[in-house]
């Protein structure tokens, strides 16, 4: 797996209540959220990215009150024209 290298100022994890690892975790959290939400990856590379299985996934976004399931709704009435 690629590692990437980030330059954060030390404060930043006393600011947040974190130590690197749990920031690093929060970081590919949040990318994978954004990620899914914008529509850019699907909701399994997303946990993926995150690191999490699908249902802890799921979890996360629930607790963050975050969509769940993206619909688009273009899609979805192209699906009902074909039903």
């Amino acid at each position: 797996m690629p590692t990437l290298t980030l330059d954060v100022p030390p404060d930043v994890f006393s600011a947040l209540r974190c130590s690197p690892e749990e920031f690093v975790e929060a970081m590919r959290l949040a990318a994978a959220m954004h990620w899914y939400g914008s529509g850019v990856v699907s909701q399994e590379k997303a946990a993926h990215i995150a690191g999490l299985d699908r249902t802890s996934f799921l979890d996360a976004l629930a607790k963050e009150r975050r969509d769940v399931f993206i619909v688009d709704m273009r899609d979805l009435k192209k699906e009902f024209e074909r039903a």
